[in-house]
């Protein structure tokens, strides 16, 4: 047996106790009374027979002529009883009244379940006693002689039935109904004020009328009928005033974004909204159902689930109002017969398609917290291995190296792959990333749940150990890991011996997780030089330059403080001398150290968690430039120069496009730098974040071009608008004939792949005339000008050579002697028309 049965159970035997003590009570009330009839007592005088069957019949009446109230599956009758009943009181003697409420009673409620009819019979002759009872003690003669006495005394006697009959019936509703007595009493206080007032005016009425002429008594019926409909009236309207209520309040408490609140919430709301003792929702998405009460759920499983509650079942689809979408169904359970009414049936109908809603916008809530989480994931995890990448490493890095007074020692193990390129270039990328899925595996099974393991590109791990008592410890924990990988690797059918080599580094004093990651580094490559598994970072053997760390420990302070600086060299128009766009270089204005080159900065700050912050401060001062020169009448691009760490993130687009949002300017006024540095097994990654750029217009250029193994590997799978041949060439063009052979090569290439060709380090007037004759179209370099400030640029654009804006170098040629040739240019893989170097006339 369930709780709920054995609940049900006790209030069923509570409900027949109450009813048997009141069934008691009138059972002596009634015997009393017909031994005092019997007995001809003289209060119990008879009064003759059609008064009798008048108050009998009045009785009848009053109790059937009833305003029907449903709490769950029980209907509970509001009669007109008490007042036919303290009528009767008022003209008749005690027993004959008890009597004649005893019959009138029975024959209104013959057809009612039996313990009703005892309830309602008990009540009613207790309420009759009590009534008569009043009369007797307060002197009442009937007919009443003085007005004033006569409405006094009908009044306390109407108010002891009325208090009396509440007193009796509310209680038994609240146990028939499990809900509290002072609830119970609250409910409808003023309709039931009022009815009873209304009442007794009626009773006071009819016996001023019996007194004057009894057969005025004609005029009460249609009197009794008529105000008893409009009480009905106001009765259905308060009921249904306060259902809309709930069904707000209801719909209101739906809006929540977690689904189990959602089901909880609407299965308890519903059973007090439509006087349920059951509700069930059963889901389709999922084969889930829920059900309760009033007092919360007590079934969440899976459909199909038996119930307790036999009788009615309401069903009701779960839909939207165009009936479109379909989530399941609501189930109203009830004991025993209910049949709703139109406007139950309204409610429902409108209740469900609100829980549809909510069902609906709960679920789509859960979709995109899973999509948010995924991403959250995938934003810190490698999309290979599973394991944590360089950005999750840097933050739990530095959160817990903020916490490590508590925490005891902090170190890093850095893990990189001896030769992992001779698996790629001899079994292919899918052998080599079999690979790394085993390391990653090995490597997670040898850290013990405290570290953090990490990917943080290619063939480089790192593991972050937390919490070691001291700092020797790191030296055994990295023994542990570097071991794991000494055993071969199984690959379809193969075993390949991979050798690793691992770096360790303390938690330092300052530099934060950027500095443990540098040492971490200089560590790992001390041990590849000296051929050993594993070496710890030493300070004395740290051959990096002093100066260099104390400016990377400089370097939030220089990226908040805004000392990055940018100079621009302008790109020139090797014909006319005229400037077709300019190059920023950052520059750091140390306080201390004067102007630093970034030869001597880039490298601390790329290792550092600021590349973004500093990349985007070049970036904006390099826009604002190119902004101011266009407003003074110079449109011309400016060409930046991008960290291949950059590419490697995902949210480097982004951050690129929204800057030349904010300053207003085309795409195509910025050209993107690339170094050959970038290796092929990080190509893949770097298309996709070129890719969106170059779509959206911006311009990109290969830096350096010539001077290194990959430059053709390179050009084939980044498709550039731009080379710029590197200034070595350049320089030696006049006495090697290698390097002018690599710049008519380069030229040539340039123009079958119709690409802009812009040549560096251009220092004297013949470098420029044999450039130009070779077909060059463009250079930069000290014989047109250094690099310098925006504004100076900006004045020397103004002032212009020979009279010339825009000039800084008279043109090869007298204006006429040279004419331009058109053919398609590069963009994006694909070709369009654009302008070829100026060609000799």
């Amino acid at each position: 047996m369930t709780s709920s049965q054995r609940h049900e159970g006790e209030t069923d035997r509570r409900l027949r106790l109450v009813v048997g003590l009141l069934v008691v009570a009138a059972g002596v009330v009634a015997l009393a009374s017909l031994r005092l009839i019997v007995t001809s007592a003289p209060q119990a005088a008879a009064p003759d027979g059609p008064t009798i069957v008048t108050l009998t019949f009045m009785i009848a009446v009053g109790a059937f002529v009833k305003a029907r109230v449903r709490v769950r599956s029980a209907v509970h009758l509001i009669s007109w009883s008490e007042a036919a009943i303290v009528i009767a009181a008022a003209i008749a003697p005690i027993p004959w009244v008890v009597v004649c409420t005893c019959i009138g009673i029975t024959v209104a409620s013959v057809r009612l379940p039996p313990i009703k009819l005892a309830f309602g019979v008990s009540k009613n002759i207790l309420v009759a006693a009590g009534a008569g009872l009043t009369f007797t003690l307060l002197d009442w003669t009937w007919p009443a002689i003085h007005t004033p006495q006569f409405v006094g005394i009908l009044a306390v006697a109407y108010l002891f039935a009325a208090l009396l009959d509440e007193a009796l019936a509310i209680p038994v509703i609240a146990l028939a109904s499990g809900s509290k007595i002072t609830s119970q009493f609250r409910n409808n206080l003023d309709l039931r004020i009022a009815g009873y007032a209304v009442r007794f005016v009626v009773a006071a009425f009819t016996l001023l009328i019996l007194q004057a002429d009894p057969r005025l008594l004609l005029a009460v019926p249609p009197l009794v009928l008529s105000l008893h409909l409009a009480y009905s009236a106001r009765i259905r309207g308060r009921t249904e005033q306060q259902a809309w209520q709930r069904l707000a309040r209801t719909t209101d408490a739906l809006n929540v974004v977690d689904l189990d609140n959602v089901l909880t919430t609407a299965v308890t709301q519903a059973a007090e909204l439509f006087s349920a003792d059951e509700v069930e929702i059963e889901l389709r998405d999922g084969c889930r159902t829920v059900r309760g009460g009033t007092g919360g759920i007590t079934v969440a499983g899976p459909t199909g689930t038996p119930t307790d509650v036999d009788g009615t079942v309401v069903p009701a689809p779960l839909e939207g109002h165009d009936r479109s979408v379909d989530v399941g169904t609501l189930r109203l359970r009830f004991r025993g017969p209910v049949r709703l009414s139109e406007r139950e049936q309204y409610t429902l109908r409108t209740f469900a398609s609100a829980l549809c809603t909510a069902v609906r916008n709960a679920q789509a809530y859960a979709e995109l917290a899973r999509v948010a989480d995924e991403h959250a994931y995938a934003a810190a995890h490698d999309a290979l291995t599973g394991l944590a990448n360089r950005r999750h490493l840097l933050d739990e890095g530095t959160e817990q190296l903020s916490t490590r007074h508590a925490d005891g020692v902090t170190a890093l193990v850095l893990i990189d792959l001896n030769h992992f390129k001779e698996v790629n270039d001899t079994l292919g990328h899918a052998a080599g990333d079999q690979v790394l899925v085993q390391v990653a595996d090995r490597l997670r099974s040898a850290a013990q749940s405290s570290d953090l393991v990490a990917r943080l590109g290619g063939d480089e791990f790192a593991v972050l150990l937390r919490g070691l008592p001291a700092p020797a410890v790191a030296a055994h924990r990295a023994e542990t890991l570097l071991a794991a990988l000494h055993e071969p690797f199984e690959l379809d059918g193969m075993r390949i011996s991979v050798e690793a080599s691992g770096g360790i580094s303390a938690a330092p004093a300052s530099g934060g997780m950027a500095e443990l990651l540098r040492r971490a580094d200089v560590a790992m490559y001390q041990a590849k030089r000296a051929g050993q598994r594993i070496s710890t970072y030493a300070p004395t053997r740290d051959t990096a330059d002093l100066g260099r760390l104390t400016l990377g420990g400089d370097l939030p302070r220089a990226v908040a403080d805004h000392e990055f600086i940018v100079n621009f060299q302008p790109i020139v128009d090797l014909g006319t001398g005229e400037v077709t766009s300019a190059e920023a270089l950052a520059r750091w204005h140390h306080p201390t150290h004067g102007l630093i080159d970034p030869l001597r900065f880039l490298e601390a700050v790329e290792r550092s968690g600021l590349l973004p912050a500093f990349a985007e401060a070049i970036l904006d001062q390099a826009l604002i430039a190119a902004g101011n020169w266009r407003d003074a009448g110079f449109d011309i691009p400016v060409a930046v120069n991008v960290s291949p760490r950059s590419l490697l993130d995902a949210r480097f687009p982004g951050s690129v496009l929204a800057r030349l949002r904010a300053h207003d300017l085309p795409p195509d006024r910025l050209v993107l730098e690339l170094t050959e540095t970038l290796t092929l097994s990080q190509l893949d990654v770097v298309d996709r974040v070129l890719s969106r750029l170059r779509d959206e217009g911006v311009r990109l250029a290969l830096d350096d071009f010539g001077t290194g193994y990959s430059s053709l590997s390179l050009l084939s799978r980044i498709p550039v608008h731009e080379l710029k041949i590197d200034r070595s060439f350049v320089t030696t063009m006049e006495s090697s004939a290698e390097a002018a052979a690599v710049i008519r090569s380069t030229l040539d290439l340039g123009r079958s792949l119709h690409l802009d060709v812009v040549a560096e380090g251009v220092e004297s007037e013949p470098q420029r005339r044999a450039l130009w004759e070779l077909g060059c179209v463009a250079g930069q370099g000290h014989l047109f000008a250094r690099p310098m400030p925006a504004g100076t640029l900006l004045a020397a654009l103004q002032r212009g050579s020979g009279g010339r804006p825009g000039a800084l170098a008279p043109p090869l040629h007298d204006t006429g002697a040279v004419i331009r040739l058109t053919q398609p240019r590069r963009q994006g893989g694909r070709s369009r028309p654009d302008n070829l170097p100026h060609l000799p006339a």
